[in-house]
């Protein structure tokens, strides 16, 4: 059974999901906007290239695109670019790599939280993302080249 602090991202690692919690969009930019997170962008380097970026976010693929290799790279950058005593929070395009990434992250000893809907949000009826929710259509920081 599952008790009301299990939903809680402030009370620490869940068992069953392996990482701190998941976050809204909003709270992750308020605690990287107060210097109490490192906004880690998990998706490859063609979709912030060509779908747009947060400006001061750590670019750190996941999965690389072509064929969606892992980055052998991840372990050492995250664990590097998250201060103890600094949570992670986590994006990608849509809010599921970015939960992988987040319990590698908690296995390496970071405290990772997912940000839910990711960069673009869900796809929509005509399976269009960018209209149903994320980082982007909640009016967040981002640019595009």
């Amino acid at each position: 059974m599952q008790k009301p602090e299990d939903n809680n991202p402030r009370m620490g690692v869940r068992p069953a999901q392996g990482y701190a919690g998941d976050v809204t969009p909003e709270q992750a930019a308020a605690w990287v906007e107060a210097g109490e997170a490192v906004l880690v962008d998990v998706r490859s380097d063609a979709e912030r290239e060509w779908v747009g970026y947060v400006p001061g976010a750590l670019p750190l693929a996941w999965k690389q695109w072509p064929g969606m290799v892992m980055n052998p790279g991840f372990d050492d950058a995250v664990r590097s670019a998250v201060p103890a005593g600094t949570k992670a929070v986590l994006l990608c395009r849509s809010g599921v790599r970015s939960i992988a990434a987040a319990r590698r992250a908690t296995e390496l000893g970071v405290e990772a939280y997912n940000i839910l809907e990711g960069f673009e949000g869900d796809a929509d009826e005509a399976g269009h993302r960018g209209h149903k929710g994320g980082w982007r259509l909640r009016g967040l920081p981002w640019r595009q080249n």
